[in-house]
């Protein structure tokens, strides 16, 4: 781990333990659940066909540790774990994610690898580290999203590009439906996001929506559609997902 990732994670740490209140203690809520959907479309990209992502998490007094998966039936896709580390209060959130995958290409010998889960040296990872922070107005949710280390895109100079996007979605109800549009952005030059991009390009317009299908009184399936735009890269796709 280089130590611009091991001095961000120690700031987000002491973040943390400074605004923690004195009092009395909660309980702490765990979460288990899954997903089931017709396609992994991430910021725009396609990272997945049909897929299964499951999750679960740990939360206290707005501190959480979560973990999340990809798996696709489709084998030209890599399975997808990550490890997150974030803090929310009011709307106000900040977090330190590890995304890691089974194959894929290293950004700095540009080989096509697998991935060995415990490898975090420049040349064998395929370890990604992103920093957030954002800010949820009600109305409409802001997040910054940098990579800090790990596998990250390059510049045009060979350099590290210290990837990032910028996202805001809005909520809204409609027709007994909730819906949430979404614009994300990439700010600057990296071989990270849409195959390569030059510069600012906007990477997903979306418009999804879910609705709960009640099966009986007590028991109802969580069912979400979305339509994504990916200009940059002139892709359009359709996904319906299912929550258990």
């Amino acid at each position: 781990m280089n130590n611009r990732l091991k001095e961000t994670t120690f700031l987000l740490l002491s973040f943390i333990a400074t605004v923690q209140t004195a009092h009395a203690q909660d309980r702490p809520e765990v979460s288990v659940g899954a997903d089931i959907v017709s396609g992994y479309i991430w910021r725009g990209q396609e990272l997945g066909g049909f897929s299964v992502q499951p999750s679960a998490s740990l939360s206290w007094k707005g501190l959480s540790l979560s973990a999340w998966g990809s798996a696709s039936l489709e084998s030209e896709y890599a399975k997808e774990f990550d490890l997150t580390l974030g803090y929310a209060t009011g709307g106000f959130s900040i977090s330190l994610t590890d995304y890691s995958f089974s194959k894929g290409t290293n950004f700095k010998s540009g080989s096509m690898i697998e991935g060995k889960y415990f490898h975090y040296g420049s040349r064998s990872t395929l370890h990604v580290f992103e920093a957030q922070v954002g800010y949820d107005f009600d109305v409409v949710a802001v997040n910054w999203h940098t990579n800090i280390g790990g596998n990250d895109g390059r510049r045009s100079n060979g350099k590290r590009a210290y990837s990032s996007y910028l996202s805001a979605t809005a909520p809204f109800r409609l027709g007994g439906i909730d819906w949430n549009a979404t614009i994300g952005v990439t700010p600057w030059e990296t071989t990270f996001y849409n195959n390569g991009c030059d510069g600012f390009e906007v990477s997903e317009l979306s418009l999804g929506a879910s609705k709960t299908i009640r099966v009986t009184e007590r028991f109802g399936l969580p069912l979400s559609a979305k339509a994504i735009w990916n200009p940059a890269t002139e892709n359009a796709y359709f996904t319906v997902g299912l929550s258990l």
